[in-house]
């Protein structure tokens, strides 16, 4: 595999760390933490400045400003809750965002919901349709001011899509919540990952960690096939052959050597095994990459693993090889470091990176001809930014 990082937008910090600018414009952004690309669309959640931007088409240029802005009334205003004028308008630390089947979709988790728009905006500060987890558009309270239900949320940092299910992370209540179709505000989930049932919301279902727990759920992809969930507060990424329809064991643990560990390495030698706070994970054809967020770090599986516990990464970029795991590799932000990775989109060859550290996203140039099968292949070039 070869990987070429082509284009950056926000923070103009080669060489050293930037801070975004004391006020929004349409070229800044600010520990983005959400992407997606499609043919049409490249979407951000700027979660710092509470919004999110919209480019039309794919960007080529390096800080190309965005086309569309949500969540403020102008590319200039920031604040949570659209700078006071309401939820209805605004957003508070916005993260996952997705367009299917012609929706806009964002996970507004501090607002405690999943915001849909029936159609992708056009004009800036066009107001959502509708949110799911939350009766109406002012409603904010986590799982809307009471306990936990099958259709209350708390703190929804991501969604995601297999086959003709649709997930929801909903990390507060350490579950991941399922649907057969789209669903409508209200309706009750189809099934419950994570918890016995849909009144409860304990860490590791109020024991040890097992592979039918959660701690923090924060992301979600899958296909026909299978159905992986990033468990970032364990560690690891939990893996389902096929899609569940009932709450049941995993049958995939990667980051952690068995379903029953939840070990934090924070300053040794990381290896292609191990995972520390994954904020996110993407499918794209047999690919699996996984956001390894605090160990600064992209990491491949190329052939999708299905079974088993602690398979290696085929492939490392923001490293120079897989046992380095240093904010921009401990020296400075260079076009192929990164700090704090937290959101992935990956479509066609370009893979879209959140790098949420270096208030920037990049999009890079992925050669999947080129398979890499051992750490000794994986080795990044410091001054080219390849694999």
């Amino acid at each position: 595999m070869k990987a070429i990082a082509k284009c950056r937008l926000g923070a103009d910090s080669p060489g050293g760390l930037a801070l975004p600018d004391a006020a929004p414009t349409p070229r800044q952004l600010y520990a983005p933490r959400g992407v997606f690309l499609n043919e049409e669309w490249l979407v951000v959640a700027d979660s710092g400045n509470h919004r999110i931007l919209l480019w039309h088409g794919l960007p080529s240029q390096d800080g190309q400003p965005a086309d569309v802005v949500l969540g403020q009334k102008d590319f200039f205003s920031e604040g949570p809750g659209a700078n006071g004028r309401g939820p209805e308008n605004g957003l508070h630390l916005p993260t996952g965002v997705e367009i299917h089947q012609g929706r806009l979709l964002v996970a507004d988790p501090w607002h405690h919901r999943v915001l849909v728009w029936e159609t992708v905006p056009k004009v800036s500060d066009t107001p959502p349709d509708y949110a799911l987890g939350q009766p109406d558009l002012i409603s904010v309270a986590p799982n809307q001011g009471g306990s936990a239900k099958g259709d209350t949320l708390y703190w929804p940092y991501a969604f995601g899509f297999a086959g003709e299910w649709f997930y929801i992370a909903d990390t507060g209540n350490r579950r991941v919540l399922g649907w057969h179709g789209f669903p409508f505000p209200g309706q009750l989930p189809d099934i419950v990952l994570g918890q016995p049932d849909a009144n409860s919301k304990d860490e590791n279902r109020g024991g040890p960690v097992s592979a039918r727990s959660f701690r923090w759920p924060h992301a979600i992809a899958g296909n026909d096939e299978a159905l992986y969930v990033a468990d970032a507060g364990n560690h690891r990424v939990l893996g389902w052959n096929g899609v569940p329809t009932f709450d049941r064991d995993a049958d995939l643990v990667l980051g952690q050597k068995d379903f029953v560990s939840a070990k934090e390495w924070p300053y040794a030698a990381q290896g292609p095994a191990a995972l520390r706070f994954p904020y996110s994970v993407v499918l794209q054809g047999g690919t699996l990459v996984v956001a390894d967020t605090a160990n600064n770090r992209v990491l491949f599986w190329h052939d999708l693993p299905r079974s088993g516990a602690g398979v290696p990464a085929d492939a490392v970029i923001g490293q120079v090889d897989f046992a380095g795991n240093g904010e921009n590799r401990w020296k400075a932000v260079l076009p192929d470091t990164l700090c704090w990775p937290y959101g992935l989109a990956f479509f066609q060859r370009t893979l879209v990176v959140a790098d949420s550290g270096n208030n920037r996203v990049m999009l890079w140039e992925i050669d999947e001809a080129r398979y890499v099968k051992s750490e000794e292949e994986a080795l990044v070039s410091h001054g080219a930014g390849e694999i």
